[in-house]
């Protein structure tokens, strides 16, 4: 059953990742199209880490659905890929994020982005927001900026991703940046 609706946008509701996501997230994190890009290994589906209240991370599975309060049905459910806001407790949350190859173009990234933005802006009291992007992944470079997000950095040659050294790309977004909008 899907988890319970934490927000819901023009089209897209935010809810909350359960047990029952797993096979979802298993597959999205095996297809190289979203694996590289966000530089996620290979694994199985006891290896998909589910947040628990113990943990200093938001995730939110973004989905096409009525929007409706309450639990919807599985079918009424199509699951399009997941928002992630770490280290939202204690320092600057930094967000990841992720759309299954077939959403890709159709706006919902944005819409999702600026919901959770909003969420996080609305319930943790940072100064600002970030996210970390690899130096290829133009898609999702030219997301943030079309947000407002503006390059704060470089890491230089950070991870080792499908046969090259990438560099991350250090992007922020001010809380009255975001209010201005």
């Amino acid at each position: 059953m899907p988890g319970a609706r934490i927000t819901s946008g023009e089209r897209i509701t935010l809810r909350t990742v359960e047990r029952e996501d797993v096979p979802f997230l298993q597959r999205a994190f095996a297809n190289p199209e979203i694996r590289y890009p966000i530089g996620n290994p290979l694994g199985n589906q006891e290896q998909v880490e589910i947040p628990t209240e113990d943990d200093d991370s938001d995730q939110f599975l973004v989905c096409l659905d009525d929007g409706r309060p309450g639990q919807p049905d599985e079918d009424d459910v199509e699951r399009l890929g997941v928002v992630y806001v770490g280290d939202a407790h204690y320092r600057r949350p930094e967000l990841g994020y992720w759309l299954a190859p077939a959403y890709h173009g159709q706006g919902y990234g944005s819409e999702a982005l600026s919901l959770v933005v909003d969420y996080v802006f609305r319930v943790y009291d940072h100064p600002a927001v970030g996210a970390g992007v690899f130096d290829f992944n133009d898609a999702s470079r030219g997301l943030l900026e079309s947000l407002g997000f503006e390059e704060e950095g470089r890491i230089r040659r950070d991870r080792f991703i499908d046969g090259a050294y990438r560099d991350t790309i250090q992007y922020g977004l001010l809380r009255e940046v975001w209010r201005e909008r």
